[in-house]
């Protein structure tokens, strides 16, 4: 079976899934508000949040106002490629579309970020220099000697 050609008929646009994983703010909640501003970019409401497709400053402009909402539990990621490309798209290959899988197992991880995140905001400076040093100690300085026989082996 030969695949057909794809014609993009969104270059230049970006395509973002925007989840939410919150006690408080719903799925539709995000979708709501990102259709309240979407003017000329695409929303679909999902199960996990939305997807949205548009110029670069179109999408980046929405997905800021959809993160004050819940700073802590909404999550972006790029989608990687567009709406209706042939490659991915169901309608070609048929079934589900294989990515809702990672997006099920990585929405298992979410409450994890959330905690992470809320707790390093509520840390101060010094905090967190101590505990990053805690977990990335400084790294030894390496010696002169050794870069140059390094780079002397790779001649």
């Amino acid at each position: 079976m030969s695949q057909k050609p794809y014609v993009p008929e969104y270059v230049g646009t970006v395509t973002k899934y925007v989840f939410v994983d919150s006690p408080n703010t719903t799925p539709q909640d995000v979708a709501a508000a990102a259709y309240e501003i979407a003017k000329g970019v695409m929303i679909k409401e999902t199960c996990f949040g939305c997807q949205i497709t548009g110029l670069p400053e179109d999408v980046d402009r929405i997905i800021a106002h959809l993160r004050v909402l819940d700073p802590y539990r909404i999550f972006i990621k790029d989608r990687g490629f567009p709406p209706g490309d042939a490659r991915r798209c169901r309608a070609d290959l048929g079934g589900a579309r294989p990515g809702y899988l990672g997006h099920e197992f990585e929405m298992q991880l979410a409450r994890y970020f959330s905690y992470g995140l809320e707790q390093t905001d509520k840390m101060s400076a010094a905090e967190l220099k101590k505990a990053a040093g805690e977990i990335l100690p400084e790294p030894e300085a390496i010696d002169a000697e050794i870069i140059e026989q390094i780079i002397a082996e790779d001649k």
